[in-house]
């Protein structure tokens, strides 16, 4: 493990806002964009809870300019990281925060995620499909820093722990979870399609229909701090 090349990268992520970082390696390249890059960094941003107590039924718009802000700040976090990993002399390709491939993968990215958080110990995914922290249950955003460097987990893979509990399934207003265990890989386990079209139909007024953010909400992971 290259103990000083990692804390360097934990320690310059947090202090530009990160709220974990973590690290793993692939079994196989997880893009074919870049097939030399076999390992990931993890960065994950904590979201409000005040923010998050605004979302009812519907998404608000103090959600919708706090979801853009997170992404805006992870997308720079990842653009950062990467150049320190340059300076060092690895390749590092970052991945925005919010993924689209177009018409032809509108609901898939570079890469999940989700994906290579779960593989650096940082939490594991819920039934919502939803990357849920160990410590900050759903309440967060993502990014991820693909790159050639040495860099291996130093925390073992999180079993799922939503055990018997469906909140997320009976909350979602488009009835897009399933309320399943999904693979530990982190693979999604909802109908984005069904999902998207539905915040597209109802929410136009909130980022049109870009957000919802419900299931983050009743997450009982996330233990929002009262009043």
């Amino acid at each position: 493990m290259n103990e000083r090349l990692q804390t360097k990268l934990k320690d310059f992520a947090t202090s530009l806002g990160a709220d974990a970082v973590g690290f793993c390696a692939f079994d196989a390249p997880p893009s074919p964009l870049a097939p030399t890059l076999t390992h990931a960094v993890s960065i994950v941003v904590k979201l409000s809870d005040a923010v998050l107590k605004t979302i009812d039924s519907a998404p608000s718009f103090a959600y919708f300019q706090h979801y853009r802000t997170a992404n805006a700040l992870l997308d720079q976090i990842a653009f950062r990281v990467a150049r320190v990993l340059e300076d060092e002399g690895y390749n590092a390709l970052p991945i925005a925060a919010s993924q689209s491939q177009g018409k032809n993968r509108p609901y898939n990215g570079v890469i999940p995620h989700k994906t290579a958080a779960v593989l650096s110990g940082l939490g594991f995914v819920g039934k919502s499909g939803l990357f849920l922290s160990a410590k900050y249950g759903s309440k967060v955003r993502l990014a991820t820093v693909l790159t050639d460097a040495p860099l291996e987990s130093e925390l073992p893979v999180i079993e799922n722990g939503c055990g018997d509990c469906n909140a997320c399934m009976k909350a979602c207003p488009a009835g897009a979870i399933f309320g399943q265990v999904p693979t530990k890989d982190g693979l999604r386990n909802i109908d984005p399609e069904k999902c998207s079209r539905y915040m597209k139909e109802h929410f136009q007024e909130v980022g049109r229909g870009s957000v919802c953010g419900i299931c983050v909400k009743v997450c009982p992971k996330n233990k929002l701090k009262e009043p």
